[in-house]
């Protein structure tokens, strides 16, 4: 499985990519204020490149459940002079995370390759011809609702089920619109629209969004949900629990991880991925796997 945009191409399988958070906002649930300036912003991508990073993702609108839009004008004041500064300074991709067509548009001429979609939910298709038109990636995720209403009252028949029917469709409508299917990647969106109980049965069903054919994203880290399910409630006491659902869904199948904490995640994916190598190699040399001749 090749991913593909712009200047840049991933190649399946291949080590875990990750990719780190840079939220430049105020409100941001986790790391909201500490990166609203430009240079702090900038100087903490630099350092989660330093500490592996393969992916930049940079956003300036608070998703959050309850939070409210950000003016276009507002949003592109914030993000466009950290991927300008950074596009100069990287070789990594930069992603916009972005629900505005008209902040991804000022991102791609800034230099972001990548753009992280929250709202693939949408009815109207300017997101997708843009994407199309700039060949840029495209992270096409799961949402119930908006941001601020996703979290009121969520409701499924069958979560997974669903979910898989909704990428099936968008990539349809993503195909039609002239997005190259080889730029597109997949995302469940735990915590968007979802109960903890949704995110879980999410979780132990990713094998099955692996199989769709296009790289599969998977956004956990220190969200609340973590909270819920092992009583961890400050988002920096939420690690251990992002780390475990992140070396859980190496093993699922899982191939882009978008996290807050990279030097610890990589840590933790390239330790179970050497464990899954090992295994793999075992299970292959073991002559009780050879299927016997006549």
């Amino acid at each position: 499985m090749i991913l593909r945009f712009q200047q840049h191409e991933f190649v399946f399988p291949r080590p875990t990519l990750l990719m780190g958070i840079v939220n430049v906002t105020p409100d941001s649930f986790s790391d909201g204020g500490r990166f609203i300036d430009p240079e702090a912003a900038v100087a903490h991508a630099l350092d989660l490149v330093r500490q592996g990073a393969d992916i930049l993702d940079i956003g300036g609108e608070s998703t959050r459940p309850g939070s409210q839009p950000v003016e276009e004008a507002e949003e592109r004041r914030r993000v466009l002079p950290v991927i300008r500064k950074l596009a100069g300074m990287v070789q990594v991709p930069i992603s916009i995370d972005t629900m505005k067509p008209g902040v991804a548009a000022a991102a791609i001429e800034a230099g972001a390759t990548l753009v992280n979609d929250i709202a693939a939910n949408r009815t109207d298709d300017a997101m997708w011809r843009l994407v199309a038109d700039t060949g840029v990636g495209y992270v096409c995720m799961h949402m119930q609702g908006t941001p601020a209403t996703m979290q009121r009252n969520p409701v499924y028949a069958d979560v997974v089920r669903e979910v898989l029917a909704f990428f099936s469709e968008r990539l349809d409508r993503l195909r039609n619109c002239g997005v190259n299917v080889d730029s597109i990647i997949v995302d469940p969106g735990i915590g968007f629209g979802k109960t903890a109980e949704h995110n879980l049965q999410l979780l132990a069903s990713l094998a099955e969004f692996a199989r769709l054919g296009r790289p599969l994203l998977l956004g956990v880290s220190r969200k609340s949900f973590i909270g819920k399910v092992a009583g961890a409630d400050a988002e920096v006491s939420r690690v251990p629990g992002s780390l475990a659902c992140a070396s859980y869904a190496v093993q699922a199948g899982a191939h882009i991880l978008r996290v807050h904490d990279v030097a610890e995640t990589l840590q933790a994916v390239r330790m179970i991925e050497a464990i899954l190598s090992r295994r793999q190699h075992d299970v292959g040399t073991d002559p009780g796997n050879v299927a016997a001749c006549g």
